[in-house]
């Protein structure tokens, strides 16, 4: 029987980015009627959709109130509310490492608070609501200025409101990359390598204005990620009515092993096109959902 599908992107990029193409037939050969409509355009019925899929909804990190309200009206929205309400914030990270992950070590700097930084070595300050390189600085507290750099940054994201997130810098990165692994339905698909994302040339980017495009290869995780990263599916699933429609687990290169970088639920990047399968696996968990 076919159903109607709504893609949530957002006004500035309606039509998503090519990150959905591969979906848009897939879904189609299943007998579906699907529509990329923006969050926040007004007037759209969304109860008229027998699902609504997140993806493309990348404004929301300057309107999460916004974005959350809208969330909170969807009647089949995927991935449910209580994940968008709790991971739409990466103070999320400091919930993993509580429940024993390995998790990038990460304090939390709410408006008006001076944290104490580190005096060697290099470190990150970045929004805890924010997406890719969007208002991230690298700095290194061993370069001459580096320390009141790292003072003006965190001012201008507080005098923005932003609660900040203060993380060591893992070098690991620069070489190695990131490694994200991408779930559909609890099972996994496919894995990325991200490059580094805050290269030395662009140590302080500019609040609200810098974006750091990303260098994507498909890559094969170790066995050590792919343990890590269903590890942390399993802990975000518990709980639920049923597994999450899509997870990607971004894990870093620690001295000691992966640790989670990032847990992504809301509007993730899924790269289906570094996969032959992947857009496929997708269409049928969201056929599972509405048949």
């Amino acid at each position: 029987m076919s159903r109607r599908i709504a893609l949530a992107t957002c006004l500035p990029m309606p039509t998503g980015d090519d990150d959905e193409l591969p979906l848009l037939p897939a879904l189609a050969e299943l007998g579906h009627e699907v529509s990329m409509l923006p969050w926040d355009e007004p007037g759209v019925d969304w109860a008229a959709f027998d699902a609504t899929v997140i993806r493309a909804t990348w404004n929301y990190t300057f309107r999460r109130e916004d974005f959350l309200a809208w969330a909170a009206s969807i009647p089949r929205l995927y991935n449910p509310l209580s994940v968008i309400e709790a991971n739409s914030d990466k103070s999320y990270l400091v919930d993993l490492a509580a429940a024993g992950l390995p998790v990038i070590a990460t304090r939390l700097v709410p408006p008006g608070a001076e944290p104490e930084f580190p005096q060697s070595g290099e470190f990150v300050l970045k929004p805890s609501v924010g997406a890719g390189s969007r208002g991230a600085g690298r700095f290194d507290a061993d370069r001459p200025g580096a320390l009141d750099a790292a003072r003006e940054h965190l001012r201008a994201l507080h005098e923005a409101g932003r609660t900040v997130l203060m993380q060591p810098y893992h070098s690991g990165v620069d070489t190695a990359g990131e490694t994200a692994l991408i779930f559909f339905d609890g099972a996994y698909s496919h894995a990325i390598r991200k490059g580094p994302m805050l290269p030395p040339e662009a140590r302080h980017l500019v609040h609200g204005r810098a974006y750091v495009s990303e260098d994507i290869t498909a890559r094969q995780p170790s066995e050590e990620e792919m343990a890590l990263a269903e590890k942390v599916l399993a802990h975000a699933n518990a709980g639920l009515d049923e597994n999450l429609l899509y997870a990607r687990v971004d894990l870093l290169p620690g001295p000691d092993g992966p640790v989670v970088g990032e847990l992504e639920l809301v509007e993730p990047s899924l790269y289906l096109t570094y996969s032959d399968a992947a857009a496929g696996l997708l269409a049928a968990a969201i056929h599972a959902r509405v048949s």
